[in-house]
């Protein structure tokens, strides 16, 4: 298959790539700076062949002997890096699911050191301002004393929170991370155009960004100087701990708002890159002023927050009583002094846009110095002198909500004045003047563009594209800051000026050049002797741990479901498909299973009927608990956990999901499965499930996690194994051939029992293997001693942990070792089996209490569990 760039670049032994990129690639569009020339496009429009900027010529030219050739494999190989580490970024907007591959370019941003010294300078003294202003406005003051803010941009912001009015946070620092959005302008000078300080987002993609396109580009990356980014996370960590309540010994954990936010996978990425706690709200308590987290071992302290969650939602008691996501009493204990919160709450009036109009006087204030780096000019229409300015400029400004996402002002997204024509313009102007307090107008500014591999279906070529710069200062310190040099480049769609990841866009890595030495730190920690080696242990949260648990269920009932759906189908279109009994068996296995739904005929007296039933249901996530369900739900559970999990793991199960429903999708828009399709759909699953099994078992480490996971599948196997083994008695089927024969297959036994009993029918053998055997993964014995030998080490565990009052449920389960072969084999003077018959409701009875029991003790930490988590 031809190279879509060798069409491209058929000379290339004759030219350097460097050459080719300067002669080849685009000039960006009038109005905008070039980066990759290193000018303004209209001097570099006069030829396509303007001399590439110094750094970009080095860059082209370390491609190696392939160049351009190459730059297609390597976008390839790129995105498939992306795709096999889970890289995502959620869209709720979308329509076909809430998760879309991370978008990320081929090419870096290359900021050169002179660039980076002004940006580097000027996001210092920004923070150095932001954090001044938030200590004067939940302080004494005087900035809205003194006029030089308004007091509608802060009273008036839904962001400011009057609970926390007079408290000085935990060492004495407000902002520990923020971050500013950067464009360059046509005359190659840097423009802040927003900041985020409630809890900006990008230093986990930033991360991935760096080590995917470093891995793409290694030869460019080593040579060109470019710096490192692991010591301005190591000092961001070790400020956090140095300023919590408990020092350096203090517990920091990162809060999520959950798997459903946007930017999940970095919450989840950070964390385990920082070697932070991933919690959620409801894994948190207050208890006397102090915050804990809810663990298997009991309630840990936990002395620090890294927030990834808008502050209203931390706290229900006092903010808003709505959220789910926060934590009951969290501002007491902040108050109190009992924890560190970064960013301190209360900072989301410093992201509105209006606010950068008023920095330059706020900074003579306060530090008594010029702003180094220029915001863009910014008017906010509360102010009767700014309106009347800005008005008659509307149509080359932006249009831009003072107080986004409020639901007590009116919000809108950003609007270009230049795209409106003049009627929307004259409605603009209107709405402005009536309500101008909620209206903020900026002066647009043409970003620069930077080139972008587009390796379109007909010719791959570089294309210039607008991009925006967000850069990180973390705190070094007590009123110290240092800024993380790199970034996260984001890049504008082909046919809009606007860099938002939720509208299409794209990121970049960014490379910082240094003239120095690069900085070499690591995150690597160097100083762990063998004693705190041994101490050292991974913390479990009771989220995690129930989510563990079902994931485990879930994954055991997903093989339940998919054996017997196979079995249901190969018995209805099989040889036995006239045998009463087992068809009256399997359809009580399958309506109790959720497979087919009650109201169906059974296969007794309309085989046909149950079969379409049953094919069609396999699917069904509404109105069946079916195959395509608990699939649903296997994945619902992990990627509550995906942090714990291997990332092969988690695409088997991703993957497992997707070509399921796929593949259904794909049936009922040719009329739906055939019963043959539907067992080859199944066959495949089967095979997704054992790759499941396969990693959860032999790939997990054996914590307490690990644990609560093997007891849920166990739980699960144990009550579906023991109610399909009665109902067969019930029914009859285990005396019908077929049945039989039914039975043993569902029991995954086929092989075992005909190696041991050949071709025997004798119900003593059939229950010597299904119940007693204790070296039968799939008997009823194995499944118990197992389960209780769990259930004990988990006892254990936390009496070791110091918990205290661990039940020890494996006493609460019934002990194969008692079990004699001829007392369950003894029939009744009816020919049913009584004692078979109790052994095996005491079993699914003895499971399910089990499951209620761990979670109130393990999940909910409630001495009696409110309501029951099983089946």
């Amino acid at each position: 298959m031809e190279n879509p760039s060798d069409s491209l670049f058929p000379d290339q032994a004759r030219e350097t790539a460097a050459e080719l990129a300067a002669s080849l690639a685009p000039a960006a569009a009038p109005g905008h700076y070039d980066e990759l020339r290193g000018r303004a496009a209209d001097a570099a429009a006069a030829g396509a062949a303007s001399p590439l900027a110094p750094a970009w010529d080095e860059f082209f030219s370390l491609l190696g002997h392939a160049g351009f050739h190459d730059l297609t494999r390597r976008r390839a190989n790129l995105e498939r890096q992306i795709r096999d580490n889970g890289v995502t970024y959620n869209v709720y907007a979308d329509a076909d699911g809430p998760q879309r591959p991370w978008s990320l370019d081929l090419f870096p941003l290359i900021v050169s050191p002179e660039s980076w010294k002004q940006i580097e300078a000027g996001v210092l003294q920004r923070v150095r301002v932001l954090d001044r202003v938030m200590a004067d406005v939940y302080g004494p003051q005087r900035l809205l004393a003194e006029g030089l803010l308004p007091p509608a941009l802060v009273q008036g912001h839904p962001g400011y929170l009057r609970p926390l009015h007079g408290v000085r946070p935990v060492g004495g620092t407000h902002l520990h991370i923020a971050a500013f959005d950067l464009a360059r302008g046509p005359d190659g000078n840097w423009w802040v155009v927003s900041q985020r300080t409630q809890a900006p987002s990008g230093l986990g993609y930033l991360l991935e960004n760096r080590l995917i396109v470093s891995r793409t580009f290694p030869q460019a990356f080593e040579t060109m100087g470019v710096q490192r980014l692991a010591a301005t996370y190591r000092s961001l960590i070790e400020n956090l701990k140095a300023m919590s309540p408990a020092g350096a010994d203090s517990h920091i954990a990162l809060l999520t708002p959950g798997p459903y936010n946007e930017t999940y996978f970095e919450h989840a990425y950070l964390a385990r890159y920082l070697g932070l706690t991933l919690v959620e709200g409801s894994d948190l308590t207050v208890r006397d002023q102090k915050l804990y987290l809810k663990t298997l071992q009991g309630l840990e302290p936990i002395h620090g927050l890294l927030k990834r969650l808008d502050d209203q939602f931390l706290d229900p008691l006092e903010l808003r009583p709505d959220s789910t996501l926060g934590v009951p009493g969290l501002l007491q204990a902040i108050r109190a002094g009992n924890v560190l919160v970064a960013n301190a709450p209360g900072s989301a009036f410093l992201e509105s846009t209006a606010l950068l109009g008023f920095l330059p006087a706020l900074a003579r204030r306060l530090l008594g110095e010029e702003l180094l780096l220029p915001a863009l000019p910014t008017w906010w229409c509360g102010e009767r002198a700014a309106l009347e300015e800005v008005l008659p400029q509307l149509d080359e400004c932006v249009i831009k909500p003072t107080y986004p996402g409020s639901a007590a002002h009116e919000s809108f997204e950003a609007v270009l004045g230049r795209g409106l024509d003049r009627r929307a313009l004259d409605e603009w102007s209107g709405r402005i003047v009536r309500q101008g307090d909620v209206h903020t107008v900026q002066a647009f500014l043409p970003m620069s563009q930077m080139p972008t591999w587009d390796d379109g279906p007909r010719r791959a070529r570089i294309a210039p594209r607008s991009v925006m710069l967000r850069v990180f200062a973390v705190a070094d310190g007590e009123q110290r800051w240092r800024v993380l040099p790199g970034g996260l480049a984001r890049i504008a769609t082909a046919d809009e000026e606007i860099t938002s990841m939720q509208r299409g866009g794209s990121s970049a890595d960014a490379w910082v050049l240094t003239h120095g030495t690069v900085d070499s730190t690591t995150l690597l920690q160097p100083h762990l002797t063998p004693a705190s080696i041994a101490t050292r242990r991974r913390l479990v949260t009771s989220r995690a741990a129930e989510n563990l648990f079902w994931l485990g269920r879930y994954s055991e009932r997903s093989e339940n479901s998919t054996r017997l759906a196979r079995l249901t189908l190969q018995s209805l279109g099989g040889e036995d498909q006239s045998s009463q009994p087992l068809l009256a068996w399997l359809t009580e296995l399958a309506v109790h299973g959720g497979l087919v739904l009650p109201s169906v005929p059974p296969a007794t007296q309309a085989r046909r009927v149950f079969e379409r039933s049953l094919v069609a249901s396999l699917g069904d996530t509404h109105n069946a608990t079916s195959v395509g369900y608990n699939l649903q739900a296997v994945k619902g559970a992990a990627s509550a956990v995906r942090e714990r999990l291997s990332q092969e793991h988690w695409n088997v199960i991703v993957g497992a999901e997707h070509e399921f429903f796929r593949r259904t999708a794909e049936q009922a828009a040719e009329g739906g499965h055939s019963p043959l399709e539907a067992m080859r759909l199944l066959e495949a699953t089967s095979g997704h499930l054992a790759a499941m099994t396969g990693a959860q078992t032999d790939r997990m480490t054996r914590d307490d996690g690990w644990r609560l996971l093997s007891i849920g599948r166990h739980i699960e196997r144990l009550g579906f194994l023991a109610g399909a083994l009665a109902e067969s008695f019930e029914t009859g089927a285990v005396h019908d051939a077929g049945g039989f024969e039914a039975l043993i297959a569902l029991f995954d036994s086929t092989i075992t029992f005909h190696a041991q009993y050949q071709q025997s029918r004798e119900v003593a053998a059939l229950l010597d293997l299904l119940v007693l055997d204790r070296d039968n993964p799939r008997a009823l014995g194995w499944v118990l001693q197992t389960l209780r030998g769990r259930l004990a080490k988990l006892a254990a565990s936390s009496t070791h942990e110091g918990m205290g009052g661990a039940p020890d449920l494996a006493q609460t389960l019934p002990d194969p070792a008692t079990w004699v072969l001829d007392d369950i084999c003894e029939p009744g003077e009816d020919g049913r089996h009584p004692a078979l018959l109790a052994l095996l409701a005491h079993c699914t009875e003895a499971a399910y209490r089990v499951s209620d029991a761990i979670s109130a003790h393990y999940f909910t930490h409630s001495g009696e569990a409110k309501q029951s988590l099983g089946a």
